[in-house]
């Protein structure tokens, strides 16, 4: 079972739950101070800072500049054999933030619009519990990751060496989730999050005069033609039991109206779950651009970028960690039937090298993740984090 139990030890679940309320408003007071001051992927030097500090406080071992700017803090105690990696991300959203709260972000343009402020809270609070009260016997890595909104954050700390420079058996993150009840918690074995793929294609064509256009080549009624066929790549390439999302997310073509263009730009993101069928959905882009733009007399070149891979929870940790769940809160409070979401996330790489699950925790009813109205709900820092110390101490007892 990849060291995880399918039950989780017992231990003083009061205790745990006691002495992070103590202290919650911390949290709070932290995560909004985040929050008014966000970072870009890889800028997150002023977020690393405080918690390479608040780490090293708590009598952490704490490693800095771990592809870019992450930080994993490691505390060991007893003679436990077991090593336990939990991960929180840090970065922040190129979006003006439209919350009118009283601690909105100072920097313009940039805002916590995903809740990774919250996530980073939610794993400090835990920290210093397991680190000042905590019962267990083993190795324990805290690693807050950078940049995970591009994509790269999670690839970045494998590559600078993360698992090989502290080992772990398993490795477990949360993500907060809008629309799902307040401190409800959802598991997934098996695909949770969809890989994401990025396309960008450019219809050339022969532009002129509005009003001769048959003296021209149409790139923008190629590329209509293009964005209507590509519809049919779910619907009629892709099994019906299978699943995959196609979106154009964004044309750009032409400035005047009496003018026809030389070339339109489409751009594209791609989801899915299997192996498969990302590779499936990719070649019947590439070729549904290429064709329906020479049946125009245009051509179509299109820049296909490899993004990250599904998020796959692995089943005895997914087991192991709705155990805690179960044990920590009761049934009620773990959803039934938490459905895979076609959201991407880059803790996919963890994965690929490491056991483990990445599971959800309700954000209540929120605005979106990515939205300029999104704030990450402090009600659930306190849950999250009693979650997250009492799964520590399971796994290492």
């Amino acid at each position: 079972m990849s060291g995880a139990s399918a039950r989780p030890a017992a231990g003083n679940n009061d205790q745990v739950e006691r002495r992070i309320l103590d202290t919650i408003d911390e949290f709070i007071e932290l995560r909004r101070d985040l929050h008014a001051h966000p970072e870009l992927a890889f800028e997150e030097e002023r977020t690393s800072g405080i918690v390479a500090g608040l780490l090293e406080s708590w009598g952490y071992k704490v490693t800095t500049g771990i592809g870019g700017t992450g930080v994993v803090g490691t505390l060991k105690r007893g003679e436990g054999e077991r090593k336990l990696a939990i991960r929180a991300d840090m970065d922040a959203l190129p979006i003006k933030e439209a919350t009118g709260l009283p601690y909105a972000s100072r920097k313009p343009g940039i805002m916590h619009a995903c809740g990774h402020d919250g996530h980073t809270a939610v794993l400090l609070a835990a920290a210093r519990y397991l680190a000042l009260n905590g019962h267990f016997s083993g190795t324990l890595n805290l690693i807050f990751q950078p940049a995970e909104e591009v994509g790269k954050g999670a690839q970045t700390m494998v590559q600078d060496g993360v698992f090989k420079r502290f080992p772990t058996d398993a490795i477990f993150g949360l993500h907060n989730w809008p629309g799902v009840a307040e401190g409800q918690f959802g598991f997934v074995e098996g695909p949770a999050m969809a890989s994401i793929d990025y396309a960008d294609i450019t219809v050339q064509g022969s532009g002129g005069h509005g009003a001769s256009p048959h003296l021209t080549v149409d790139p923008i009624v190629a590329s209509a033609s293009i964005i209507m066929a590509l519809q049919s790549v779910v619907a009629r390439n892709v099994d019906p039991l299978g699943t995959a999302v196609v979106t154009v997310g964004a044309i750009h073509g032409g400035q005047a109206a009496n003018v026809i263009p030389e070339s339109v730009e489409l751009a594209l993101t791609i989801r899915s779950y299997d192996e498969e069928i990302r590779a499936q959905v990719r070649e019947r882009i590439i070729a549904l651009a290429q064709t329906q733009a020479a049946s125009f007399g245009a051509t179509a070149e299109v820049d296909y970028r490899d993004g990250y891979p599904a998020v796959v929870n692995h089943a005895a940790e997914t087991a192991f960690a709705r155990a805690v769940a179960v044990d920590s809160f009761g049934a009620a409070r773990v959803e039934k039937d938490f459905a895979p979401r076609t959201a991407s996330e880059d803790f996919a790489n963890f994965l690929l090298e490491k056991p483990g699950s990445y599971l959800f925790v309700g954000n209540g009813n929120s605005a979106p993740l990515h939205s300029a109205k999104y704030n990450f709900n402090d009600a659930i820092i306190a849950p999250a984090a009693i979650y997250w110390a009492r799964l520590a101490q399971a796994y290492l007892s």
